[in-house]
């Protein structure tokens, strides 16, 4: 057997990755803009794009584990890297340039991932300090001393029997 189906899985797996690498783009764009909605799209679309990753991985898991079965090496998982060192000719070639390729495409898949993790950090931030805004703690709206601030309920700002 040749590793030409373990090339094929990782040129899938590359695909499936820079369109993951887009929907995370249009999601920062959409982090920007406040757009709920499309955030929520969004996520549904990487929902269904990691679970068809992770059916292709382990189809590619799979035709490693044959291969390596054809070849009598049974001692231990293999890796990409592995095969790269194993095999030759072409098929070394074409096999490098998929996991060099893949490699990128994680690696700014990864940087844009931790860029909407921050932009959504600071969204919260801001949610979180809005509300602080709208309800202050009775405590600092009282200008009495501590005494004053056991003596009265806690009661909010607004009144709610109104």
């Amino acid at each position: 057997m040749t590793v030409k189906p373990v090339i094929n899985y990782m040129n899938q797996l590359q695909q499936l990755h820079e369109s993951l690498l887009s929907l995370s783009t249009r999601k920062t764009e959409a982090l920007k803009t406040n757009d709920v909605a499309g955030i929520q799209q969004l996520l549904l679309q990487e929902k269904k794009h990691v679970q068809a990753i992770e059916k292709v991985e382990k189809q590619r898991e799979r035709s490693v584990a044959q291969w390596a079965s054809e070849k009598d090496l049974h001692s231990r998982e293999w890796t990409v890297s592995d095969l790269i060192e194993m095999v030759d000719g072409e098929e070394k070639e074409l096999l490098q340039e998929a996991h060099e390729g893949l490699f990128l495409v994680l690696a700014d898949l990864k940087q844009q991932e931790k860029l909407n993790k921050e932009l959504t950090q600071q969204s919260l931030q801001f949610i979180n300090m809005s509300l602080d805004l709208l309800q202050p703690s009775i405590q600092s709206v009282n200008y009495g001393g501590q005494e004053a601030g056991k003596s009265t309920a806690k009661r909010s700002i607004f009144d709610s029997k109104a």
